[in-house]
């Protein structure tokens, strides 16, 4: 895969961590700028937000005229009046029902419309951020942060768009014209119905208060579950390799442990919100009944005017009870939507007003230090330059900060001190340039899903097909390609046709070309290849660079061997630097290298009586970090 400098690759994790952190997790919004978020989605929508609130208005003002009815029909019966009467009455609330019913699913609809309209809204612009945020403030922290957002907030806030925020707009609807209604009967029944909200609103405010911070702390909980179960999953063949089973096992036990208990807080808090609602219910029913016998006993209301008062009140149970409940899920979403928004006020890079010129991607890096945390640093006074067109190798021992130096070359993130200097340019100053100017391609390759040809078009969305097919060619690719089902359409990547490593890297190698950047970064690049499919991806590897500036990180000494200039690298420093002959003769860091992977090499079969004999490698192999 050909990655943008900005992208993704193997990192040296020991070196960097230096012991377990805690991530420095994505930033979450203030309430107040939650709501300032909310209102600029909804700017652009100001007329279907009115037209929908009118037409909700309409619809519950209709359905209020269900209980005059009912209170008619009872006033008819206690009078003995005519059957006529009785039943246009009824006709009436068969209308009323109808006009009801239309208006309400027209109004929906046109809510409906208006909630995906601005969720659609805003996961386009959090992805926007989310792909735009530096790869090392993702990387502090960690994957499943980032994860969880985009996977469980985002579904929170839509079920919330869909289900609740419309539920809950109709119930505040019904409540405020209901209680309206009330008073246009009597005041009397308004004050009377009114001894209930101060059990409601301390009912809601007791909630609230330990509903925002529980569900706050139930998505952060979330979310580092879902990084400890990529951890596992991700490493889980050296888990294995040193029977660190049960220690991931019971990281992974702890961490849905504590996610079930704020989960079990959660459901004692809605039970005790539930029962406080019941008192409230029994107040304020008990006080219009008890005002609606002595108003009929004053003669100043009649049965059917009191009949009316209780049915809108005991019409508030549901429309209240709705409201209340459904802050349950408005907290929750809110929380949710609270770190989206986090994310999407992240503040955007300045555009870049630096660029390489052409035919210019010389690479110079003076005094070059780096620590990812403080007091712990994995690079130490690094000087190193790379001409115009030269192919270098970075080869050394695991941890000793080859990928380090390759993620501050390709401009990931900025050194701690000293400089980075990219054809005269810093290149994290390069912006959206550097995908231009720079490719690192790591062993972490994503084939999208898709038609093939399209995969390898992110690199350059104008290529025809004959380009395609051409840069294909030059990496070996191009007869597997061709081989597939249905060529260069076939669909590939997850639910499509499934690629080998050694294929995938291909893939990425033509993506390479395609992007024809004049500095690529190849960070352990065949390392997901077998021996066989190593060696192809070699070839290709040199056919991919030629004629660029190129600094490999190499995964096998073979590699090492073909370059213009071996740079050996040992406790991040820069201790070796010429071509293979000279550092093989001159018997020091690179020929010891050199020396244990010629020993690894030799893993040929022998005759069992025969005399044991080594035999030249021929094409080295092992892995070299």
């Amino acid at each position: 895969m050909t990655e943008p400098a900005d992208s993704l690759g193997t990192v040296e994790t020991a070196a960097r961590s230096g012991g377990r952190a805690a991530p420095e997790l994505l930033p979450v919004a203030t309430p107040a700028r939650t709501r300032a978020a909310v209102a600029e989605l909804l700017r652009p929508q100001r007329r279907s937000a009115l037209a929908a609130f009118t037409v909700m208005v309409a619809s519950t003002a209709v359905g209020l005229l269900v209980q005059p009815l009912l209170g008619r029909i009872v006033d008819l019966a206690a009078e003995r009046g005519s059957v006529d009467a009785i039943t246009a009455t009824a006709g009436l609330l068969v209308a009323v029902a109808v006009a009801q019913g239309v208006t309400a699913g027209f109004g929906l609809s046109l809510i409906a419309r208006l909630g995906e309209t601005t969720l659609a809204r805003l996961r386009e612009r959090f992805v926007e951020r989310a792909l735009a945020l530096p790869l090392d403030r993702v990387e502090k922290a960690g994957a499943g942060d980032l994860t969880a957002r985009v996977t469980a907030d985002v579904s929170l806030i839509a079920d919330a768009v869909r289900n609740a925020l419309p539920a809950l707009g109709r119930s505040l609807l019904t409540i405020v014209l209901t209680l309206g209604a009330m008073a246009l009967l009597d005041w009397r029944f308004l004050l009377a119905a009114l001894l209930a909200v101060p059990v409601q609103a301390a009912t809601a405010r007791w909630y609230v208060t330990r509903a925002v911070p529980l569900y706050a702390e139930q998505r952060v909980a979330a979310g580092a579950q879902q990084q400890q179960m990529l951890d596992t999953i991700g490493g889980g063949s050296t888990a294995r390799a040193f029977r660190l089973e049960r220690e991931h096992t019971e990281r992974v036990t702890e961490r849905s442990w504590s996610v079930v208990a704020l989960t079990m807080r959660g459901v004692r808090l809605v039970l005790g919100f539930y029962s406080r609602l019941h008192i409230a219910e029994y107040i304020g029913l008990a006080a219009v009944l008890v005002t609606g016998y002595w108003l009929v006993r004053q003669g100043s209301a009649g049965i059917g005017t009191a009949t009316a008062a209780a049915l809108y009140f005991h019409s508030l149970f549901g429309p209240v009870n709705a409201a209340l409940a459904l802050l349950d899920d408005a907290q929750s979403a809110t929380a949710g939507l609270a770190r989206l928004v986090g994310v999407t006020d992240e503040p955007v890079p300045p555009a870049p007003r630096r660029t390489v010129g052409s035919g210019s991607a010389a690479v110079t890096v003076r005094g070059l230090s780096h620590a990812y945390r403080t007091g712990h640093p994995v690079l130490h006074d690094i000087d190193l330059t790379i001409r115009h067109g030269e192919r270098v190798a970075l080869v050394g021992a695991s941890g000793a900060g080859k990928t380090t130096l390759a993620r501050l070359v390709a401009g990931i993130q900025p050194p701690t001190t000293g400089t980075v200097l990219v054809g005269g340019v810093p290149p994290t100053e390069l912006g959206t340039a550097a995908s231009r100017t720079i490719a690192l391609i790591t062993q972490e390759t994503h084939v999208f899903a898709g038609p093939l040809a399209d995969d390898l078009r992110l690199a350059k969305p104008g290529a025809d097909d004959d380009e395609l097919r051409a840069a294909l060619d030059r990496v070996d690719a191009l007869a597997w390609a061709e081989a597939l089902p249905d060529g260069l359409a076939t669909v590939v990547g997850d639910g499509g046709h499934r690629l080998s490593g050694e294929r995938t890297q291909a893939l990425a190698l033509a993506r390479l070309i395609l992007a024809d950047p004049p500095l690529a970064i190849l960070d352990e690049a065949t390392a997901e290849a077998g021996s066989a499919g190593a060696r192809a991806l070699e070839k290709s590897v040199a056919r991919a660079v030629d004629g660029r500036t190129a600094l490999i990180v190499a995964h096998r000494l073979s590699q090492a061997a073909t370059a213009d200039r071996v740079v050996v690298m040992d406790a991040g420093r820069v201790v070796e630097s010429g071509i293979h002959d000279e550092l093989r003769a001159a018997r020091g860091t690179y020929a010891a290298l050199w020396a244990a992977w010629s020993d690894a090499r030799d893993t040929g079969p022998r005759p069992a009586t025969a005399t044991p004999t080594r035999t030249a490698p021929q094409e080295p192999e092992p892995k070299d970090r």
